[in-house]
């Protein structure tokens, strides 16, 4: 799989940080002490997200990629990206991971859709939201507190994540995420690529344990 798909998936598995409503965090340990006991909750969340890919080297870049996602998690797990927007220009490209494959299209259709099957041994790996415990993030993840900061008026909890994964780690020398504690929620990731490259999503209009639509895992006809 192209690093580029790949990235994208990952950054779309990290989305929520499970749907409850903790007292204050203090450090990661009172973090994920509260995802332990919310992990049985979570079933589904719906987002607006923002994905810009950046470059800083050798030539400054961005690619800004908007849309809805979708994502599931009851006796199996399926995620599901809708872009419709591309660098502001209409587009209808879409990612569905289901049954342990990832599926492109970008043209949104079944018919032009690409698979990856390879994708599945990620699926566990950044389930930050899908049912992951705090010790499944802990197993995978070196963890460090970097405190509190605000976005768009609410105040997060900042962690930096390092992988403990060899190939992992090659991917992302680290990913930085910022939490909602007040809903259980990730307002914004960061995945440093490394060599210049590095790709910021944002989530808006997140809802947790709401029905999703019939067409959340289906690619146009």
């Amino acid at each position: 799989m192209r690093v580029r798909y790949l990235s994208l998936f990952l950054a779309l598995l990290a989305l929520a940080v499970l749907p409850v409503r903790p007292a204050h965090a203090e450090d990661e340990t009172s973090v994920l002490a509260r995802l332990d006991a919310a992990a049985k909750n979570f079933r589904t969340t719906t987002a607006t997200f923002e994905f810009d890919s950046i470059q800083t080297d050798p030539i400054p870049d961005k690619d800004v990629m908007t849309g809805t996602a979708y994502y599931e998690r009851n006796s199996h797990f399926e995620m599901a990206a809708h872009i419709t927007a591309h660098d502001g220009r209409p587009t209808e490209k879409t990612y569905i991971f289901s049954g342990g494959t990832l599926r492109v299209s970008d043209t949104g259709k079944a018919k032009d859709a690409r698979a990856y099957s390879e994708a599945s041994k990620y699926e566990s790996y950044l389930m930050l939201g899908f049912g992951a415990s705090g010790k499944d993030l802990e197993e995978k993840w070196n963890i460090k507190y970097l405190g509190k900061e605000t976005i768009d008026g609410i105040v997060t909890d900042k962690l930096e994540l390092v992988a403990r994964d060899p190939k992992v780690l090659k991917l992302f020398p680290k990913v930085t995420i910022w939490l909602d504690t007040a809903h259980a929620v990730s307002l914004k990731q960061v995945f440093d690529e490394g060599e210049g490259q590095s790709r910021v999503c944002t989530y808006t209009h997140i809802r947790v344990n709401e029905p999703l639509p019939k067409t959340a895992f289906r690619f146009s006809k």
